[in-house]
């Protein structure tokens, strides 16, 4: 993010990043005050990322629209968020903390004003696709910031926390937009949200100092340009294969063979712009084994969870009959449980390194999404809370140790591009996993029943995560960055 806290030429530590080891016990107050405004941000972006999901419905009766033109203020807004994060990592080397800060609040309270006062719906997508844009930059930013100012000895506590905003943000958007749509209008899941996002802007605005100095980077407009098919066609691809029981759509498959034809050209091309050190995307952080791990324990566990995200309040609605609201309450504890325990999970990483931790996470997890696959009509909701709970906790288990162990090795000037394949591959990811499971719960419930398609789509996501149970046993306790050592081991 910065040459002041990245290595020299000669691959030795710059003065921040020495002064930083050598005094790993205790984080200066401005340290604190720039992560928690950090912190404050990211909750409030991802929590507007889901409160849309239950408005829908009360949407296309307001703007007069059909279901797969209001479906487009999801898409739209995860398109938006696939595209932006692969370019954070440029970003953040680019533009200083503040300003990348401003850059991203900016856009996020701008596009929530417009949606605010949105005459109609093409006014409202595009205010969406703007929230987007600042949402995409925040949670890269949130995570260099921490790996450049913490000591390595208590990053673990400090990512704990960052698991409030990735997991109490999207359980409690449900939850909120329920109860703003019981008593309001719409429009005031963004009235809400808006002082709020200003409130941050301010203070960011006044107590936020740059972190470090920025680096002279050249943009490469052509991997800009194949972020757009590449990252975007998967994600749409993946997200519209899952809708009809008639098998994916001509325009879904075509969607994907566009994106993985250029994903393919896009990483060929950053491999290349390596040997000049001019790469959107750096992807050297692969040759460090425990980033990659990492990398591959969080692709499964987020196919698992946004499977898990999407299935049950199905399950909850259209099997159960609940209501919206009813449905958010439901599966609130699991979401609080999983961010609260994040800060605790994080200190006994410091303590213990990750093995115990993801072991016992994903081991939980499998265990809560076959309970998942036995569900029925008549089974109790408080058995079905408690299986989310189980499960939240295992997740709980699994994100901190793989967000601390992987970007932990990375030398400073590969923590932004870490933080972007991570936060790229979780959008990829939880596209993928949704997209698998609501196939084969839309084609299994069209042949044998809801509760069929219901109990085949979680025993899959049982047997995708057994993938996790051989990842955590594969974690071991990483170290800072080897002076030196720009590549990996």
């Amino acid at each position: 993010m910065s040459t002041e806290v990245s290595s020299n030429a000669a691959g030795q530590p710059g003065p921040v990043a020495a002064a930083l080891s050598a005094a790993p016990e205790k984080m200066s107050r401005e340290s604190v005050t720039i992560i928690a405004t950090l912190l404050v941000a990211t909750f409030v972006v991802i929590l507007n990322e889901t409160i849309m999901n239950v408005a829908l419905q009360r949407l296309m009766v307001d703007l007069r629209v059909d279901a797969p033109t209001v479906q487009w203020l999801s898409t739209g807004f995860m398109l938006t968020m696939a595209v932006v994060i692969p370019t954070t990592g440029f970003i953040l080397q680019s533009l200083s903390t503040r300003a990348v800060f401003m850059l991203a609040m900016g856009l996020f309270a701008g596009g929530t004003a417009v949606a605010a006062v949105a005459p109609g719906f093409e006014i409202l997508l595009l205010a969406r696709i703007v929230q987007a844009g600042g949402t995409a930059i925040m949670l890269p930013l949130l995570m260099t910031t921490i790996l450049t100012l913490v000591p390595l000895a208590k990053r673990g506590a400090v990512m704990g926390n960052v698991s409030i905003a990735i997991s109490v943000a999207p359980a409690m958007g449900p939850t909120v937009s329920g109860l703003i749509l019981e008593h309001f209008a719409w429009r005031f899941m963004f009235v809400f949200v808006l002082p709020v996002a200003l409130a941050a802007l301010a203070i960011g605005h006044k107590y936020l100092t740059n972190v470090g100095e920025t680096e002279k980077t050249k943009l490469d407009f052509l991997s800009v340009l194949l972020t757009v098919p590449a990252f975007g066609g998967l994600v749409y691809g993946l997200s519209q294969i899952g809708g009809g029981q008639s098998g994916p759509s001509t325009m879904a498959i075509a969607a994907l063979v566009i994106g993985v034809a250029s994903l393919t050209v896009f990483v060929l091309r950053q491999l290349r712009l390596q040997k000049s050190e001019a790469p959107l995307l750096d992807l050297r952080a692969f040759n460090f084994r425990m980033f990659t791990v990492s990398v591959l324990l969080m692709v499964v566990a987020m196919m698992a969870l946004f499977g898990g995200v999407i299935l049950l309040p199905l399950y909850l609605q259209e099997i159960r009959g609940l209501g919206s609201l009813e449905t958010g309450l439901a599966l609130l504890p699991g979401g609080l449980a999983m961010g609260l325990l994040g800060p605790f999970i994080g200190r006994l990483f410091d303590q213990v390194g990750p093995l115990p931790l993801t072991v016992t996470g994903s081991v939980l997890m499998v265990l809560a999404l076959w309970q998942f696959s036995m569900l029925d009509a008549g089974t109790p909701v408080w058995w079905i809370i408690t299986l989310h709970v189980g499960l939240s906790f295992g997740l709980a288990l699994l994100f901190t140790p793989a967000f601390t162990t992987g970007l932990n090795p990375l030398p400073p000037h590969l923590y932004s591009h870490g933080s972007a394949i991570m936060s790229t591959a979780q959008q990829v990811a939880g596209a993928a996993g949704t997209a698998l499971l609501v196939s084969i719960f839309a084609v299994v419930s069209a042949a044998s029943g809801l509760v069929a398609g219901m109990s085949a789509a979680f025993l899959t996501a049982t047997v995708i995560a057994l993938a996790a149970v051989v990842l955590s046993a594969m974690m071991r306790k990483t170290g800072g960055a080897v002076p030196g050592h720009g590549a990996g081991h």
